[in-house]
């Protein structure tokens, strides 16, 4: 019997020979698997041992093959393995010393490169120097990641990870041999990311987690503010574009209507009686446009960030504290303002408007929590009593009545709900830190009624204005129902307007800071910053576009978890009961929260049917919550028929209830 070895596939083989056909040869292999193979593939022929016996056997022997010794006998030239085997044997070798030397040269390609079928050549000292150090290098770094990912897998945090923590959690580089440890770790704990991080006590809390995966992508260099230069630090220093001490002095009594935790104070209003019983009304907006310019350090920090970024228990400013603090409208302050005036007839009809530049006298900060309960609905049908501004409120909630129709849109929002995210931080949780408490607000209030009219009624007259002096501005318009920025006036069907130039909140949005400035241009008989097809403001639309549509997401997105946070720490915990409407399919909206989930195990079920819900699991690492359905709840002309739950919050309806007062806060830390 002949045997034969050749090579197929990059690995080799051996086999009996069943026929010779010169060119070529019918092979059985160990396993019975019969193949042709051509001469050419053929390294080795021989008679014994058997081809299974002959694989075997080398490869125990190339194990005993010290490579750095074959490497200093075989000879600088081309050679081929029978040759190199003849000279480290000292005799002519059997098969399997051959294929043996064969199997370590093959094994070893670092000192041996491959050049033919069974042909090699050593490498260069040089480079086989090089190539080592490369090999040494790879076992030391497989090393240290198995190092870090032991030390993972045990709940502790190598040193090597400490100062990429951001760049693991929210943009991991493979390329890194800690992100290998890492993902290795995630891999053989079944943990996320985020939980491995937790676990090994490198996440101060699952709310630095969300907010920093914010901030690591919109804010890379952190939330501090560049220093400004001393000399525009202050109003009317290098960087402004006018003297604002110069501006006269507005003879009326103005207040501000915001929540309790406003300090960006944008607009005021003011209520002057005629002599004919009209009124004039004045919206106040406050004028940062006065004290520096678009090219000025305040101003390209405005650009930078676009809008203030909202979010439950803290904010992210659009412009520094103490440049909000030089033209926030506070009380006790003559602050400068671009102010619109109304003259409004005893009938309510608006009889003329005036803008102007000024400085007004703030004599109140009127707060949401403290005016709604004199100032609603019940107390307007049953007449107002005695407390500040009382008279003032009631004229500007009769005028926004009229405004309102006026548009031909209604500002009622029905039974839809706003809610309130109070966070204590100076209380601890189990969660952390930050107590919240969630209120809920009705939607369409008077007072809010009152205030977004007015700020209609601003927003689309400077729109108009600047339209028709052919001034360039940036408008909101919205058409078919979508809504989109544009620097051409067009309707905003949703609010039933010709047009509609965001112009009232500039301490807070770039496009309401760029139309002030382009306001106040018109104003002084200037030329405007900003013309039609400047790049400038095209990148400005087009940015503030993209961008205020991420920060209002992630606001949701923060909502929610605090909702979640909410459930946890009043001890919603698995097993306890929700009650929600069903919006569609296994989609349904708290009742109590702001809060929208998925259920398992929904019947088909209508829009708007209330269901009860039983809580099985909150990730506030995930921001997930998992529930299922439990029953329907039916109502009837009566009411709802419930059994009572029980505990503290529940209500005889079913429904959680908000049961924690406001509280207090202090500045975020």
């Amino acid at each position: 019997m002949s045997y034969l070895l050749f090579e197929e596939d990059g690995a080799f083989r051996a086999g009996a020979v069943l026929a010779d056909n010169h060119t070529s040869l019918q092979v059985e292999l160990p396993g019975g698997r019969r193949v042709k193979v051509k001469t050419a593939q053929v390294l080795l022929q021989f008679a014994a041992p058997s081809a299974e016996t002959l694989l075997a056997e080398a490869h125990q022997l190339s194990e005993s093959i010290d490579t750095a010794f074959l490497w200093e006998v075989s000879p600088d030239a081309e050679f081929g393995f029978d040759a190199l085997a003849t000279d480290y044997a000292g005799h002519p070798p059997t098969p399997v010393e051959a294929t043996a030397i064969l199997l370590r040269l093959h094994s070893a390609p670092i000192w041996f490169h491959r050049k033919g079928r069974g042909r090699f050549r050593r490498a260069p000292p040089d480079i086989l120097q090089a190539a080592l150090a490369g090999q040494e290098k790879k076992r030391l770094q497989q090393q240290a990641v198995e190092h870090m990912t032991e030390q993972l897998v045990a709940g502790t945090l190598p040193h090597e990870l400490s100062g990429m923590l951001p760049q693991l959690l929210y943009k991991p580089d493979r390329n890194r041999l800690e992100t290998k440890a890492f993902e290795s770790a995630c891999a053989e704990t079944g943990l996320s990311a985020p939980h491995l991080l937790e676990k090994c006590g490198a996440l101060p809390s699952t709310h630095d987690y969300h907010l920093g995966r914010f901030l690591f992508e919109f804010f890379p260099n952190g939330l501090v503010f560049p220093v400004m230069p001393e000399t525009c630090s202050d109003v009317g220093d290098v960087g402004d574009v006018g003297d604002i001490g110069d501006l006269p002095l507005a003879e009326v009594r103005a207040f501000s209507i915001d929540d309790a935790q406003t300090t960006e104070i944008d607009d005021a209003f003011s209520v002057t009686p005629l002599p004919d019983g009209g009124m004039r009304i004045g919206i106040h907006i406050a004028a940062p446009g006065l004290g520096f310019s678009p090219e000025s350090v305040q101003g390209r920090m405005a650009r930078e960030r676009l809008s203030t970024v909202y979010m439950p228990g803290r904010k992210i400013t659009m412009l520094p504290d103490e440049v909000v603090e030089q033209f926030t409208l506070s009380e006790g302050k003559q602050a400068p303002a671009l102010s619109l005036y109304l003259t409004v007839a005893s009938d309510l009809r608006v009889l003329s408007t005036d803008t102007c530049l000024e400085r007004v006298p703030i004599v109140a900060n009127l707060r949401h929590h403290d005016i709604e309960p004199l100032f609603n609905e019940e107390t307007l049908t049953d007449g107002l009593s005695e407390f500040p501004f009382h008279d003032e409120l009631k004229k500007l909630w009769e005028l926004a009545t009229v405004l309102e129709a006026g548009r031909g849109k209604s500002t009622s929002a029905g039974n839809r709900k706003d809610y309130n995210f109070l966070v204590d931080w100076t209380i601890a949780t189990e969660q952390g830190a930050g107590h919240v408490a969630i209120t809920e607000r009705p939607r369409g209030s008077p007072l809010d009624k009152l205030v977004a009219e007015l700020m209609i009624v601003a927003n689309s007259t400077w729109g108009a204005l600047l339209r028709d002096k052919n001034i360039a501005a940036l408008y909101r318009a919205q058409a078919g129902g979508k809504v989109r920025m544009t620097t051409v006036a067009a309707s905003h069907e949703g609010l039933g307007v010709d047009c509609y130039a965001w112009s009232s909140s500039p301490l807070r949005r770039y496009v309401d800071l760029v139309n002030q400035w382009q306001l106040i241009a018109y104003l002084r008989e200037e030329t405007p910053p900003f013309t039609a097809n400047s790049p400038e403001l095209l990148s400005a639309l087009r940015d503030f576009e993209l961008t205020y549509a991420t920060y209002a997401e992630f606001q949701q997105a923060m909502e929610r978890y605090w909702c979640l946070r909410f459930l946890l720490q009043e001890s919603q915990e698995a097993g306890h009961l929700l009650t929600a409407t069903v919006l569609r399919d296994n989609l349904v909206r708290c009742e109590s929260l702001p809060l929208v989930l998925k259920i398992n195990g929904t019947p088909v079920l209508d829009r708007d049917a209330r269901v009860r819900l039983s809580v099985d699991r909150i990730d506030l690492m995930e921001a997930d919550i998992k529930a299922h359905f439990v029953e329907c709840i039916v109502t009837t002309q009566v009411g709802v028929n419930l059994p009572p739950l029980q505990g503290e919050g529940w209500g005889g309806d079913g429904v959680l209830r908000g049961i924690l007062p406001p509280i207090s806060l202090p500045p975020p830390p």
